[in-house]
């Protein structure tokens, strides 16, 4: 292979590897606002049955 064709596989499988990456940190974040949004319903049950 010539120098510029191992250039452009290597750009290529970064992007790749790069879009993999990105897609499981927005996921993570996704999951972490999910989780932060549970535990608040739940901490507001609980006080509601306490109140009563």
């Amino acid at each position: 292979m010539t120098k510029s064709a191992v250039i452009i596989v290597l750009a290529l499988s970064s992007l790749v590897s790069l879009s993999s990456c990105a897609n499981t940190a927005n996921g993570l974040a996704k999951d972490g606002r999910e989780a932060s949004s549970a535990l608040d319903q739940s901490t507001h049950r609980i006080l509601r049955a306490g109140a009563n």
